[in-house]
């Protein structure tokens, strides 16, 4: 499978009584335990935190997960670690 027929993945979430968690369009996950998930898909990373999460099933041809647990938070990570700029380590001394 190639990247391009991953990232045409359609990305959905079902969520049900937060207890079980379907997400599609899923390209990685990037880390887990029993109380955080981080997922990356085709709408960005997310994470998801909880208590006693598994992992259910794993598919990675359909490029889908099923979470168990009791599900607290579900976030998309906008954010990612920027490269900090010459300005900002010059003056990091400074702040």
């Amino acid at each position: 499978m190639d990247k391009d027929s991953i990232q045409s993945f359609n990305h959905n979430i079902t969520l049900n009584e937060r207890k079980n968690i379907i997400i599609t369009g899923v390209k990685k996950i990037d880390s887990f335990d029993n109380e955080e998930f981080l997922l990356e898909t085709t709408m960005g990373p997310i994470v998801i935190k909880g208590e006693d999460l598994e992992i259910i099933k794993l598919d990675t041809y359909q490029g889908s997960v099923s979470i168990k647990g009791v599900v607290n938070s579900l976030t998309y990570n906008e954010t990612t670690k920027k490269e900090e700029g010459v300005f900002s380590k010059l003056f990091k001394w400074w702040i």
